[in-house]
């Protein structure tokens, strides 16, 4: 993280005088008047009226690197503060990753009180980012206040009341919390180190391999308030990290807070305006909004990609200790590109900076130096650690890993698509996705139906089976996009007959009259399963589409058999099916689906947990609830194959619903509003000048304008869908004939009775 230099200070000076205060008293947030955007983030604040017990309940804040949470300590007069941090993992690599490049648990800050603590008042302010509220305890009232700035790593806590309430520090043991394949001869880290320095206090924690990290604290007092600064910083492999720590505490001690304050709030404010969703369910829309806030907390480009609990280290632990390739990182990206947030994605500056580490996960025997392979679990950097390597299609050398590699770089796809970068496409998924793609080539062989064929893999979490259709999915994909990116980029590239032949001769998915697409060869799905690794095809990659008659059968089949058993289901899987209903054009089930998930149902001893993080029995993960929010655009937008879809499964108990700047495939940055049940004005702008296609969706009689009131030409493009020539830099509004709609986003009506997220 970069420091907050004096000069960017100075540069936020004048929006300090501004504060007036409040945020040193821990006031809650104005709902401002006319400010559509600041008030609908307002209204998804979430709320504590009793005080939480651990990380499935306690309150978050986060920059994508330092991880802070709020919760109740083991004695009634202490408050927790859980400190963690993306970074701080270990760096022994001759175990594999989630034991020797494990996630390190740090600690917790305690606030011991004089008196019991009796109630809680606390909000979670999104807009600003911000913790407030009230302690109540048996010897008075304390009101605090508490940040993660954005631009460094500093937790800033102001508390007003209770003088004599005194802050500590515990650490926590520096070892991995995963006991799966744990080797027996793996010690943890040398024990840690309190020192009190002056004013600063900090606990240096040596790693054996190494470097370390160090927790720096440092408390002063400004009239009747209390200002806490703290921080955690890592150094590999030179020991740097208490040098850091210290000087950050004692540089953040100088400056006024508010100016720390307004400078944090500026880079929050502005990320809440890059786009809008407005809906009628206002706990669903409260819901999107906090995913969106979690996910700013969770990860930045600059940053790791995310782990399973994002920078937030669970005090109990459990095994999720590294990256997970498999899926979860996979279905947790695709919201920053829809949502207009490319500050955020982490994958594809991933695979920019570290796709060397790719050729580790490759089997020793196939590392030819023109072959990538991503095994998991890994960690940021994506090494595997140890000899953990994807397996060798085979009976007997098969393993699971095969594919994420290809569904990895599908994220990456996304992110070009949405942005029509070419520079993302050049540099980082052509060459990238031609390496993983070519693992495959390896095994590939042409049977006697004059096919290519794939040896046994594993379909991920289900079973063995040969031509596996996860594995053919990806294959597929990843063989038609590499074909067409070297037509984009215009590269006479020798390997394009042999992608092609692999797009024309791949066999295709194997069928059964009654369940659809099959887990692989003979294998059927017999069971629940909550992944939907042998539908990947329907979605996200989109290989067949709706649009198509001839395909909807297919599509139809393989989903109702799958959703016919949900027994084993986990919460991603229900955000998937309601994503693969809105693609079937099914919004009623989309909706459906959805509620089932975000209503806390308990299937598989999994659930969404009451400050909307996720369980999966006794381990934790934030992966479904993100996954849950581009459910929610997927009703509101699509943009596949050449046609940008408004509206395209809204459920008809939604008839109003508002949206601006969502952005789709092409690089289309889209606005539009729905009242009463129907569509009443688009307004698309053009950044890549790619054709535009657009299904509406509005009735009777359009007119289609640019930003300055002036026609456009536009021609039909089939029912309810136009063509229009729309430039680079231009922008198309779409409306009913003879209106001139206000082109403003509106929070629409519904019912705000149900209680805010929280407790």
């Amino acid at each position: 993280m970069a420091e907050l230099s004096r000069r960017s200070m100075l540069r936020v000076a004048a929006g300090a005088a501004a504060l007036g205060g409040l945020w040193a008293q821990g006031a809650p947030p104005a709902l401002a008047g006319e400010d559509v955007r600041r008030r609908i983030v307002d209204d998804a604040r979430m709320v504590w009226k009793r005080l939480p017990t651990g990380w499935q309940e306690g309150p978050f804040l986060a920059n994508g690197f330092l991880g802070v949470q709020f919760y109740a300590g083991a004695q009634p007069n202490v408050l927790k503060v859980m400190l963690s941090h993306s970074r701080v993992q270990d760096q022994r690599g001759q175990w594999e990753a989630a034991i020797g490049y494990s996630r390190l648990p740090i600690g917790y800050l305690t606030l011991t009180f004089e008196g019991a603590i009796t109630a809680v008042d606390w909000h979670l302010d999104l807009y600003n980012a911000e913790l407030g509220g009230t302690i109540t305890t048996t010897r008075g009232s304390v009101r605090f206040s508490a940040l993660v700035h954005n631009d460094q790593d500093l937790l800033l806590v102001s508390l007003t009341g209770e003088a004599a309430a005194d802050w500590g520090f515990t650490p926590l043991k520096s070892a991995t919390t995963r006991t799966i394949r744990k080797p027996p001869d793996y010690t943890a880290n040398p024990d840690p180190k309190l020192v009190s320095a002056g004013a600063v206090r900090y606990c240096e924690q040596p790693l054996h391999a190494g470097g370390g990290y160090t927790t720096a604290w440092r408390e002063r007092t400004i009239g009747t308030r209390r200002l806490l600064a703290a921080t955690v910083a890592y150094g590999f492999p030179e020991p740097t990290h208490t040098a850091e720590a210290i000087t950050r505490v004692n540089r953040a001690s100088t400056v006024v807070p508010d100016l720390l304050v307004a400078g944090h709030r500026r880079w929050w404010n502005a990320f809440y305006r890059r786009s809008f969703v407005s809906i009628p369910d206002k706990r669903i829309q409260r819901f999107y909004w906090i995913q969106l806030y979690k996910t700013a907390c969770a990860t930045r480009a600059s940053g790791p990609v995310v782990a399973e609990w994002g920078p937030w280290f669970p005090e109990v632990g459990n095994s999720w200790t590294a990256v997970w390739w498999n899926l979860n990182v996979q279905v947790t990206y695709p919201i920053v590109n829809s949502s207009n947030h490319p500050e955020l994605d982490a994958v594809t500056e991933t695979f920019r900076r570290d796709y060397a580490n790719l050729e580790l996960s490759v089997p020793p025997a196939h590392r030819d130096g023109d072959t990538y392979a991503l095994s998991h679990p890994g960690d940021w950097r994506l090494r595997p650690g140890g000899a953990r390597a994807v397996g060798v299609p085979g009976p007997a050398t098969k393993n699971d890993q095969t594919g994420n590699l290809i569904w990895g770089l599908h994220n990456v796809w996304l992110a070009y698509r949405h942005s029509m970068d070419h520079r993302v496409l050049r540099d980082v998924l052509y060459p990238t996705l031609a390496k993983a793609l070519n693992y495959y080539r390896h095994f590939l062989a042409t049977g006697p139906d004059g096919a290519l064929h794939l040896p046994m893999t594993r379909s991920p979490e289900y079973a063995d089976a040969a031509d596996c259709t996860y594995d053919l999915s990806l294959i597929r994909w990843a063989a038609r996009t590499l074909v067409e990116s070297a037509a984009k980029l215009r590269i006479d590239d020798p390997r394009v007959p042999a992608w092609r032949e692999i797009g024309e001769k791949l066999v295709p998915y194997h069928q059964d009259p009654a369940q659809g697409v099959l887990i692989g060869d003979g294998v059927p799905l017999a069971d629940s399963h909550r992944h939907f690794s042998h539908l990947l095809w329907l979605y996200p990659l989109r290989e067949k589409l709706w649009d198509r008659p001839g395909e909807r059968d297919i599509m139809r089949r393989t989903f109702a058999h799958w959703s016919s058993a949900q027994e084993k289901w986990h919460g991603y899987s229900f955000a998937a099916a309601s994503s693969m209903c809105s693609v079937m054009n099914q919004p009623e089930e989309a909706l459906r689906y959805l509620k089932i998930f975000l209503d806390g149902t308990v299937v598989a001893n999994t659930q969404l947990t009451p400050n909307t993080m996720y369980r999966e029995g006794a381990n934790l993960a934030i992966e479904s609830p993100i996954t849950a929010a581009q459910s929610v655009v997927d009703m509101l937008l699509q943009g596949d194959h050449g046609v940008l879809k408004v509206f395209p499964s809204v459920s008809s108990a939604w008839p109003d619903a508002s949206f601006e700047s969502l952005r789709a495939e092409g690089a289309f940055l889209v606005d539009a509003s729905r009242r009463n049940g129907a569509t009443e004005w688009i307004r698309v702008r053009s950044e890549a000048g790619e054709p535009l296609t657009l299904r509406h969706g509005i009735p009777g009689d359009i007119e289609v304008r640019d930003a300055r009131g002036r026609r456009l030409p536009w021609r039909h493009a089939g029912p309810g869908t136009i063509s229009i020539p729309l430039h680079r830099g231009g922008t198309a509004v779409v409306s009913r004939r003879g209106t001139r709609p206000e082109l403003e986003p509106r929070d629409v009506p519904g019912d705000r009775s149900t209680p805010a997220w929280g407790i």
